[in-house]
């Protein structure tokens, strides 16, 4: 795949989410995400958390919690989210749309989904009409592999999931059919308001 594709793709992103993130009212940061326990604040702390933090800070912050990622990643994102405040936030992801960052192991591709997901994570919660291209979700759909599967956890057995405007399937079973940036909250453990998706296997993954 294309890298300088994919990073332009992520510049966008990183971009439209500031965007959009600049008409929120201050009841809307404090709103709930899709990400659980995090409200629209933390995701952005969490998202700009890169930006910010040093390798060595890094390294000290994952000590204090035993090496646990996914839990310093809470306490640090609920933490930096009132530390800094909404508008610091925000700054943080405008100023730094061009940033190089990648996640360990995960590349470009790696940037790419985490800043989709975690915005849909706020656009799809707060019920806003902003969605990534699907152009972008292809990207992003189209390497995945295997192991970006397993690492959500989720329960996809006995399901085909149908992009409804997208030519994307996964899976074996009962069809499960949504838009392909719905299908991609899915696949990421997210649950969705039920209205989004179709099939006899959509309250497994709604509500």
């Amino acid at each position: 795949m294309d890298e300088e594709v994919v990073r332009a793709a992520d510049v966008a992103e990183r971009r439209e989410l500031a965007a959009m993130l600049a008409e929120l009212s201050p009841a809307q940061w404090g709103s709930a995400s899709l990400c659980a326990g995090w409200r629209v604040r933390d995701v952005l702390a969490h998202m700009t958390m890169p930006f910010r933090m040093s390798a060595p800070a890094f390294v000290k912050e994952l000590a204090r919690d035993f090496g646990n990622f996914n839990r310093m990643a809470d306490r640090v994102a609920r933490r930096d989210a009132d530390k800094l405040g909404d508008a610091a936030l925000l700054a943080l992801l405008r100023d730094n749309a061009e940033h190089p960052w990648r996640p360990p192991g995960g590349g470009l591709m790696g940037a790419l989904s985490h800043d989709v997901i975690h915005g849909l994570d706020i656009s799809v919660a707060l019920g806003l009409s902003r969605r990534p291209p699907v152009d972008r979700i292809a990207l992003i759909l189209g390497g995945m592999q295997d192991k970006n599967v397993r690492y959500f956890g989720v329960d996809l057995s006995g399901v085909r999931l149908e992009a409804t405007d997208l030519d994307w399937a996964l899976g074996d079973g009962t069809p499960l059919r949504g838009t392909a940036r719905d299908l991609l909250l899915v696949v990421c453990g997210r649950r969705l308001p039920g209205s989004l998706l179709e099939g006899a296997a959509a309250a497994r993954f709604t509500g």
